[in-house]
């Protein structure tokens, strides 16, 4: 058997991911199965999953790797994996209501989550899911919530920071991945946050409180944990509630926040490219082939190929479009695309211990098919990353490629040349099909209607 654990899971005594044979699998230890059994015999696994909040399991026999296993179970499977610092402001805000939603529902059934960390969370397209079965214990009348402080570096504290001081404080999380330092947050949130009272308490009161002990076991002071009856655990839980719900985001302009309203294509063009694009997936792509659309803005054309059975996966580097597509998706029932927050000359790396806890973007997209509409110029003139450099990364990526070719005439690659020399001779059709040809069969090419672009169709060489 090919068994492989997982680097993401091995903090965790109460057991492990790991894959046989390709299938992903989850053992439970010895120790953790009093609350295991609770988590099932008290009816909180089932009301869970009814309510569509946990991910499903089935338990699997004989399927052990290790001597302490009390079971295994198989999870249903999350088609793609993503983490928070790649999440728009309403995913995290989402996550963490979900959060509450289940530690205040397992209090009812006698159980805790022991841990809210926002990597426990996955995104079935809009719908965020709690995936950590593990993470539940017996509740002990008196007892506070352990995952108080965790909750608020997970959650609270960068949503206030994106909320009150700027968005992109998101990427915070990328270099503080067991959650964003109190003290940090409470340093960097302006002075009118200590106005709002759950700010005040749940983050700049915290931190202060964290500074004050911070040395108590160096002191072998033990620390005083107060009592704390359920009515004001259910309390405190209302409290995260409303500082959740308070943080929303200003009124705010980016880049390419706004690309479909500006954009060079007439009407007539943009239902053209609808249909070519349409077209040239019916023919190649499998239907249940999953997609991922690089620079998909508020993701249009993520939504055009998606369908009940083709899971998207719609990527752009402005905040705010990615925001506006996970809104529209929520509003509009739009089960199957799954915007995330990407810079693409800047791809999410591996992070954690020894680089294994957390995977790159390159490692959960490649041999997938790619979608990479009117963003190659951006790469090559906006970043200066030359066409065969190009050409290798999207061969890392990609078994099937469809990508649009937007030559230096149309007026938005003149719009990025406004403002700086043009000292990209080579950014020309014949080297683009050139340098691609060294790692793709160009199965189709074709015009986009109304434009001078060049839609293209290739597929990796073997």
């Amino acid at each position: 058997m090919n068994d492989k654990v997982l680097g993401g899971s091995f903090r965790d005594p109460s057991g492990f991911m790991f894959t046989r044979n390709g299938i992903l699998y989850r053992q439970i230890n010895a120790c953790y199965a009093p609350d295991y059994t609770l988590l099932i015999k008290s009816g909180l696994y089932a009301e869970l999953v009814q309510r569509e909040w946990l991910i499903a399991h089935t338990e699997v026999n004989g399927s052990s790797i290790h001597p302490t296993a009390h079971r295994v179970i198989k999870p249903d499977l999350v088609p793609y994996i993503s983490y928070p610092y790649e999440w728009s402001f309403s995913q995290l805000k989402d996550a963490a209501l979900l959060t509450l939603e289940i530690q205040e529902l397992s209090l009812n059934f006698g159980l805790s989550l022991k841990d809210a960390s926002a990597y426990n969370i996955q995104f079935l397209g809009y719908r965020p899911v709690f995936i950590d079965t593990l993470s539940f214990e017996a509740h002990t009348e008196g007892s506070p919530w352990v995952a108080y402080r965790q909750f608020c570096q997970h959650f609270l504290a960068p949503l206030a920071l994106m909320a009150h001081a700027d968005i992109r404080l998101r990427n915070l999380l990328r270099s503080y991945i067991d959650g964003i330092p109190l003290d940090l947050a409470s340093a960097l949130l302006p002075l009118k946050t200590r106005l709002r009272y759950s700010l005040l308490a749940h983050l700049h009161l915290h931190a202060a409180s964290q500074r004050r002990h911070q040395d108590d076991a160096r002191k072998h002071e033990s620390l005083r944990v107060p009592k704390m009856k359920k009515t004001m655990l259910l309390a405190l839980i209302k409290s995260l509630k409303n500082a959740v719900k308070s943080c929303k985001l200003p009124s705010f302009k980016t880049e390419w926040g706004d690309y479909y309203e500006d954009t060079n294509y007439s009407q007539e063009a943009m239902s053209a490219k609808e249909e070519l694009v349409r077209d040239l997936i019916d023919k190649f792509v499998g239907p249940r082939e999953p997609i991922h659309d690089l620079g998909a803005n508020t993701g249009r054309f993520s939504r055009l190929v998606s369908s009940s059975e083709r899971e998207v996966v719609s990527h752009d580097i402005d905040e705010l479009a990615v925001e506006r597509n996970y809104l529209h998706n929520k509003q509009h029932n739009v089960k199957n695309v799954l915007p995330l927050v990407l810079d693409l000359t800047n791809p999410t790396p591996a992070l954690g211990w020894a680089l294994e806890e957390r995977m790159s973007m390159p490692e959960r997209t490649s041999n997938h098919v790619v979608l990479a509409l009117a963003i190659i110029h951006h790469l090559a003139i906006s970043n200066n990353v030359p066409l065969d450099r190009l050409a290798k990364f999207f061969c890392g990526l990609a078994t099937k490629l469809i990508i649009e070719f937007v030559p230096k005439q149309d007026s938005q690659v003149q719009r990025l040349l406004t403002t700086r020399k043009d000292i990209f001779p080579n950014y020309v059709q014949s080297t683009f099909e050139s340098v691609f040809s060294e790692y793709f069969d160009i199965a189709e090419r074709r015009l986009v209607p109304g434009t001078e672009r060049m839609m293209y169709l290739m597929t990796r060489k073997v």
